[in-house]
């Protein structure tokens, strides 16, 4: 696995719009009560990444955590899609809103799932350990744009 230092960037407000759990990183680690590889597979099983204007042009896939009831140890909501105003008036899928700010991104490059799992292990030691940055818990994004590359936005405080 290939990582990169975490880099502060600035994000302007964007939507996605795609399939939507409600879940908790607890349940996340056990494989019987774990809802986010079902959602991903929903996802590439519906056609929405194939058959979407903005993913002919090789717009970037998104998964959109939000909604958080605290911190990473409570429950968030996970959206699996595309920056896409064309899937909106779709039946059944959700519209999540990035939000304007600041965030770190978490660059790295390996075999899924286990680089994005391993980047997101990352983070928390990261946020653990550091006393610089805090994280907003308002909108945090996986974005994956090429074969095994991922970037993960965390949404950090400002003061």
């Amino acid at each position: 696995m290939m990582y990169t230092e975490p880099r502060r960037v600035e994000v302007d407000r964007f939507n996605v719009t795609g399939l939507s759990v409600r879940t908790i990183n607890c349940d996340e680690f056990s494989p019987d009560k774990a809802r986010l590889p079902l959602l991903w597979e929903q996802f590439f099983s519906s056609g929405l990444a194939e058959t979407s204007s903005d993913r002919l042009n090789n717009a970037a896939v998104f998964g959109v955590y939000s909604h958080y009831d605290s911190d990473e140890n409570g429950y968030y909501t996970v959206t699996a899609g595309l920056d896409s105003t064309h899937l909106s008036s779709v039946l059944d899928l959700t519209q999540v809103e990035i939000k304007q700010g600041s965030y770190l991104v978490f660059e790295a490059q390996g075999a899924f799932p286990e680089v994005v799992v391993q980047t997101w292990e990352r983070i928390w030691v990261y946020f653990r350990d550091n006393t610089v940055h805090k994280r907003a818990f308002q909108s945090d994004f996986e974005q994956y744009s090429g074969p095994n590359q991922i970037a993960i936005y965390i949404g950090i405080c400002t003061k």
